[in-house]
């Protein structure tokens, strides 16, 4: 049965995004079919770690959302060549970059529970393993909705105070909505931070032993979000973390399946 992963932070900024995106490949490497769904139509970008570029004739989920066009023609495969080395295949419905297509978004929002019914009607269809929605910050009733229906939820925080008091208002949401599964990664870990005390204070502050903490990567910073860190650099200790996330998060899931 198809899981499906809601990647979320209270703020913009924590790498979300990217997280996403690497987790989905990490997923894929396993020979796991993944369906990448970018909600957070205001400022999306998921594309762009894939080098996906939309043409003229390319529906996006905006087109689904606003225009009723067909879910499966907005469904892209993006799938790297190491990942289809490794049996695995990667589907991406991304969202429009063009600011008139945002600015329509933004004023007329747009029904979640359509959103939330076109991810279990591809299922089937792509025969997917797993579903990864990389929501909108902040909380709002589409974060809310997708996050009903999320087996697990991936909290991204920053080691800072805002996160800290932000992400704690998050978690008791996602609590109350009774959410199966939660886990939280810090990311973007300065050099000049102790790894142990954070996890202490993450502990401390949520009650949650963080599953993942990132450290902030020149690597990474280089890259530019121009490529899937998992798959330019394997051995970095940023990418090794997703990768031991991603087995983790597979390894529950399918424990709390059987």
């Amino acid at each position: 049965m198809v899981k499906i992963i809601s990647v979320h932070s209270f703020r913009g900024g924590t790498g979300k995004s990217n997280l996403s995106a690497n987790l989905s490949v990490s997923l894929a490497m396993s020979g796991k079919r993944v369906a990448i769904f970018d909600t957070d139509l205001a400022s999306p970008g998921v594309h762009v770690l894939f080098g996906f570029q939309a043409s003229e004739k390319d529906l996006l989920i905006n087109d689904f959302l606003q225009a009723d066009a067909p879910i499966k023609r907005c469904m892209h495969e993006v799938t790297p060549k190491q990942v289809r080395s490794a049996k695995g295949r990667i589907w991406l419905a991304p969202a429009s970059m063009e600011s008139d297509k945002i600015a329509k978004i933004l004023r007329e929002g747009y029904q979640v529970e359509k959103l939330n019914d076109a991810m279990f009607s591809v299922i089937d269809e792509l025969k997917l393993d797993y579903i990864v929605v990389d929501t909108h910050p902040g909380i709002n009733e589409e974060t809310l909705l997708s996050s009903a229906i999320s087996d697990a939820l991936v909290m991204v925080m920053r080691p800072d105070s805002q996160d800290y008091l932000g992400t704690a208002v998050a978690i008791e949401v996602a609590e109350r909505l009774d959410v199966p599964q939660i886990n939280l990664v810090v990311n973007k870990l300065p050099d000049c931070f102790e790894p142990g005390s954070v996890k202490e204070r993450v502990k401390s502050s949520f009650d949650y032993v963080p599953s993942a903490i990132l450290p902030l990567s020149s690597d990474l910073l280089n890259l530019a979000s121009s490529g899937v860190a998992v798959l330019e650099f394997p051995d970095h200790q940023w990418s090794l973390q997703v990768k031991e996330l991603a087995s983790v998060l597979e390894t529950t899931l399918n424990a709390d399946e059987s």
